[in-house]
């Protein structure tokens, strides 16, 4: 088996250092579609899946490459894992590379394309039609990755609205699991626009729960539809 190493950050931060034989992934071009209206899923759309397909082949992906990716505590790291094993290739990992220690380079990396097919899941998203007609079921759990002040609706730097999905619990994803984070029947995990969601996702994958959903356009898609309803405050 082949290592690819992926570096997630801007293409700024890959040209100023990237650790030696990374490839560089863009966030906002690679690992998410652009799009004008984050009403319709949200301000990081989930990329075509051929067209990502294609990216993977391009970074010297194929079906027997382990891929470790990187970022610097953004969640784009763990975005890219999810992307890989949304479309059927789950031999990835992550790392931060503020903890690596070794020596960075500043040339871009040449890598042989690989062969990489698609093989796109459908049982690891959760979209908002699901989400409200299931308001109140107990039997699914919303996790919301965002910031504590952000989940309660107390500031939102980047949403026109402030507050959450109602019944959401926090799970801030620079933390580790709430307490019986891993228990519920049925799991799903939001964020502010489905990309730091994915660390969640990721530790509740390591935790045995591989079964948790991504809500892909997240809080700026829901908060942007005025039927949608929003909760605020400490609990829920």
């Amino acid at each position: 088996m082949s290592v690819r190493l992926v570096d997630c950050r801007p293409r700024a931060a890959y040209e100023a250092g990237h650790v030696p034989g990374a490839v560089q992934l863009d966030p906002e071009t690679q690992l998410s579609t652009p799009t004008g209206d984050p009403s319709v899923g949200g301000r990081h759309p989930l990329p075509d899946p051929h067209a990502l397909g294609a990216v993977f082949a391009a970074a010297g992906i194929g079906p027997d490459t382990f891929v470790f990716a990187y970022d610097d505590g953004s969640g784009w790291a763990a975005r890219c894992w999810w992307l890989l094993r949304h479309l059927g290739h789950d031999a990835a990992g992550t790392f931060d590379v503020r903890a690596y220690a070794g020596a960075l380079e500043t040339r871009e990396s040449r890598v042989e394309r690989a062969p990489f097919v698609p093989h796109v899941r459908d049982d690891d998203v959760i979209e908002a039609a699901e989400i409200r007609s299931r308001l109140g079921d107990p039997a699914l759990v919303l996790l919301d990755a965002r910031a504590p002040e952000r989940w309660r609706g107390d500031v939102e730097p980047l949403d026109p609205v402030a507050g959450r999905i109602p019944g959401a619990r926090n799970a801030f994803f620079e933390e580790p699991l709430p307490a019986g984070a891993i228990e519920p029947d049925e799991i799903a995990v939001y964020c502010g626009s489905g990309v730091s969601a994915a660390p969640v996702i990721l530790r509740l994958v390591l935790a045995g729960r591989d079964d948790a959903r991504l809500y892909p356009g997240s809080f700026s898609e829901w908060c942007r539809d005025p039927s949608n309803p929003i909760e605020r405050g400490d609990s829920t």
